[in-house]
């Protein structure tokens, strides 16, 4: 399975963090000299970086050796991702909460995703400060797993700019590649079950006829785990499995209106990336989403079919109510910048060091 939100969030949070302070500032492991373009179907860093990466992870992990001291070198901080479980023992430790979806919803993941957040939950701990993308993900935090409040800091994340002006070019290379000749109604997501993807479904089958044959519901995003019923339902709709990045903001773009219904989201970039392509949304009134939506969107309850349908209803029967959610989504985006993201870490990291 491609990933997909912490891949993106990290690929843009380090190339913003080493322009503004330079990349001997902010070291990665493995090292990256260089910067490739996003994609979900390799490494950016290569085969041979990426094995040999996990390899010494994995020595690091699994042996007595302190090997993330010795390839971390005179580093002050260790800012950790969920794959570590040995942090060098001499520089500061930090990290990244990005939600607490197995501690919440367990039954929506896999035991390798419970046992990485188990192991996580351990190291946020023992760190020195953490980064929380929301302050619904940081409250979580506090609730769940006890820990003090003062030592999370809330830096939301950004959206990337092609999805703040994506050109009918792109539009329309889009719209040609997947055949979409109809208005469309976006969903952008893995398919999985804390995705919600079948209740949409549900509501999109009860519209009536006349609505269903004018706007088409368009699905992009890979299968997931527990996903063979949903994928079967998808043959009744547009279903384009794994999407490319550099497609991502033209289709995103061309939607009539975008709906996300997710059970939960440490932030929900489908939903800011929508917004910032003046895309009007339908999404969760859970976790992070009306935080992240503020008052530019249609909030339902992801549970209930009926809220669902009649939002659907709302939006894919009002030109006006499209063109008013759209304008304000654009607005509201401009609150998420990768600039802003990456100035506020930095000052979170002098903190840290002191």
């Amino acid at each position: 399975m491609r990933s997909a939100g912490v891949k993106n969030y990290l690929y843009h949070w380090i190339l913003h963090l080493r322009r503004l302070a330079g990349k001997d500032v902010v070291r990665t492991l493995p090292r990256l000299d260089s910067v490739r373009p996003l994609t979900h179907e390799s490494s950016i860093a290569g085969w041979w970086k990426t094995v040999s990466g996990l390899g010494a992870l994995a020595a690091a992990n699994h042996t007595p050796l302190p090997v993330l001291d010795w390839l971390t070198g005179d580093a002050s901080i260790f800012h950790a991702s969920m794959l570590v479980r040995r942090p060098p023992a001499k520089a500061r430790l930090t990290g990244t909460i990005f939600d607490l979806t197995c501690t919440l919803m367990p039954e929506s993941h896999t035991r390798a995703n419970l046992a990485a957040e188990q192991s996580f939950a351990e190291l946020a701990r023992r760190s020195d400060a953490l980064i929380a993308i929301s302050e619904a993900t940081r409250s979580d935090a506090v609730r769940v797993l006890r820990l003090p409040p003062e030592k999370i800091s809330v830096i939301h994340p950004g959206i990337a700019r092609a999805y703040f002006s994506p050109d009918g070019a792109q539009v329309d290379a889009a719209r040609k590649k997947y055949g979409l000749g109809r208005p469309y109604v976006l969903f952008v997501g893995t398919i999985e079950p804390r995705k919600n993807v079948d209740a949409l479904l549900d509501a999109f089958e009860s519209l009536p006829g006349s609505l269903r044959e004018h706007f088409q519901l368009v699905v992009a995003g890979p299968a997931g785990w527990s996903s063979h019923r949903t994928v079967r339902r998808l043959r009744h709709v547009r279903y384009l499995g794994y999407v490319p990045e550099a497609l991502l903001p033209g289709l995103t773009a061309g939607a009539a209106l975008f709906v996300y219904p997710s059970l939960y989201e440490g932030f929900g970039f489908p939903v800011a990336q929508a917004m910032a392509a003046g895309v009007p949304v339908i999404t969760s009134n859970v976790s992070s989403m009306p935080e992240v939506a503020g008052d530019a969107a249609l909030l339902v309850d992801p549970r209930s079919q009926s809220e669902l349908h009649h939002a659907l209803s709302r939006l894919m029967t009002s030109d006006g109510l499209r063109s008013a959610l759209g304008a304000a989504g654009r607005a509201r985006a401009e609150s998420f910048h990768w600039e802003e993201c990456a100035r506020r870490s930095l000052e979170f990291f002098e903190k840290v060091s002191g």
